[in-house]
């Protein structure tokens, strides 16, 4: 049997491993038990009662997180030339196509999201077997495929996010930084676990929401009571 350092004992014995809390307690105790020496995530993990192989239940979405994830977001712009300043206006890190469309196919994929337009597609499509498996295949859906890059890219900057249902039935994502104010932290988790609740397909049957554990980086994972949740 693994032996269990000090450090872990003494923040384990801060709660019960086996209740489920209500989710302004259950932010306090992920701030509380966050030891890491670097500004460490906030993550909800959220298992939902559907069967992410049928079309009909599967569950994405995007979300605009009121105070933002506190990551510092890089964003590459593939666009023609004539939207090169409308997106470096508004934040973009990378801007340009044919060169990084070449860098891409080399192995680059340093960036966060890429927010791409319409009638560029045809190229970006032919990157697929390198984006998609890292999640950063612009989709319509999470408006990252758009006319308006410079309006997608400030959203993106100021916190919106995408999610997207696992093949296990699970949603991870970020809503923070250990270092937030707990109500911001609060506001942001409340504000993605509601946006999922809205998008429950009308075909999953049963329990949509299973559980919910909330966590920081290297930090134990903390029961959200989902009846706390209901709207």
């Amino acid at each position: 049997m693994a032996t269990i350092s000090k450090n872990r004992k003494k923040i384990l014995e801060q709660y019960d491993l086996d209740k489920a809390y209500p989710l302004n307690e259950a932010c306090e105790l992920v701030q509380k038990t966050s030891t890491t020496k670097f500004d460490a995530s906030i993550d909800l993990a959220i298992k939902l009662g559907v069967d992410p192989r049928k079309a009909n239940q599967m569950v994405r979405g995007t979300v605009s997180l009121p105070h933002g994830t506190g990551k510092d977001v890089r964003v590459l712009v593939l666009c023609t030339p004539d939207k090169e300043e409308e997106a470096k206006a508004a934040g973009a890190d990378h801007v340009g196509l044919d060169e990084f469309i070449t860098k891409i196919k080399g192995g680059w994929t340093d960036v966060d999201v890429i927010i791409t337009m319409p009638s560029v597609m045809g190229k970006v499509g032919a990157l697929g077997r390198i984006l998609g498996p890292r999640g950063l295949m612009p989709n319509p859906k999470t408006g990252t495929v758009t006319m308006e890059v410079g309006k997608a890219v400030s959203e993106v900057k100021a916190g919106k996010i995408d999610f997207k249902v696992d093949k296990y039935g699970i949603i991870h994502a970020a809503v923070g930084k250990a270092s937030f104010e707990p109500a911001k932290l609060i506001d942001n988790a409340s504000e993605l676990l509601q946006t999922i609740i809205k998008l429950k397909p009308t075909a999953a049957k049963g329990t949509y929401v299973k559980s919910v554990f909330l966590s920081s980086t290297m930090g134990p994972g903390v029961q959200i009571d989902s009846k706390s949740l209901v709207a």
